[in-house]
C-alpha cells in the first residue's frame, strides 16, 4: 500500500510540475531529445551497444544450448536466431545500419 502511494503521489507531484512549466518548456525539451538522438557520436554508440547486446545473446544462447540441448524451446531458437540475423546488414530502430 505504501508503495501505491508513493506513486500515486508522485505521479500527482509530476503532473503539477508539468502543468506549471506549460507546453513551451515541453517543446523546449523534446526539441533537446531529438537533437541528442541525432548526434552522430550517440547514435554510434547506440549502434555499437545494440551490437555488443547481439553478440553476447549470441554467445548466451550457445552456451546455454550446448547444456540444454534439444530441450530448448523452439520459439526461443527462433527468437534469438532472427535477433542475431537482424543484426547483419540490417537497419536498427533508429534507422541505421550496423557497421
Amino acid at each position: 500500500m505504501r508503495y501505491r502511494l508513493t506513486f500515486v503521489a508522485g505521479l500527482a507531484l509530476g503532473y503539477v510540475l508539468g502543468t506549471r512549466a506549460g507546453r513551451e518548456r515541453y517543446e523546449q525539451l523534446k526539441k533537446s531529445v531529438r537533437e541528442i538522438s541525432q548526434n552522430p557520436a550517440v547514435r554510434n554508440t547506440v549502434e555499437s551497444a545494440a551490437q555488443q547486446g547481439r553478440d553476447v545473446a549470441g554467445k548466451a544462447f550457445h552456451s546455454v544450448s550446448e547444456k540444454v540441448g534439444d530441450r530448448m524451446p523452439d520459439s526461443v531458437a527462433d527468437r534469438v536466431r532472427s535477433l542475431r540475423e537482424r543484426g547483419q546488414d540490417a537497419e536498427d530502430d533508429w534507422g541505421t545500419s550496423n557497421t
